[in-house]
């Protein structure tokens, strides 16, 4: 199986990789998923852990909102704030956990500042 974005299909059409182009039988191309479909997706993730009330439900629109449509992208997100809480010992995830980890370090942004 491999995966990527639009990229791949166009660079299995070039001449250096159209062999293994060729040998592909099933293609299935994605869209960008809409963010109720996120939604619909984490929430079942997180009733399928055991664990429905881990992430309120402002923190689940803004993930589906940050994820742009990509499903990956989502539980990446909502793997890191899973590791960042069981470290810190959060027994519910929200927004300002959210801002917390994917925000970058203040000092980060001073310096960002300045260079302008």
């Amino acid at each position: 199986m491999l995966a990527g974005d639009g990229r791949l299909t166009e660079r299995l059409r070039t001449d250096e990789f159209l062999p293994l182009g060729s040998r592909m039988r099933v293609r299935l191309a994605l869209d960008r998923a809409a963010p109720d479909e996120l939604q619909d997706c984490l929430k079942q993730a997180l009733h399928k852990a055991g664990a429905a009330k881990l992430m309120t439900a402002e923190l689940i629109a803004t993930l589906c909102d940050h994820a742009q449509g990509n499903l990956r992208a989502l539980m990446n997100m909502a793997g890191e704030l899973l590791a960042h809480a069981a470290q810190h010992e959060v027994r519910q995830i929200d927004e300002k956990l959210f801002l917390e980890t994917c925000s970058p370090p203040a000092d980060t942004k001073a310096a960002a500042g300045r260079r302008r």
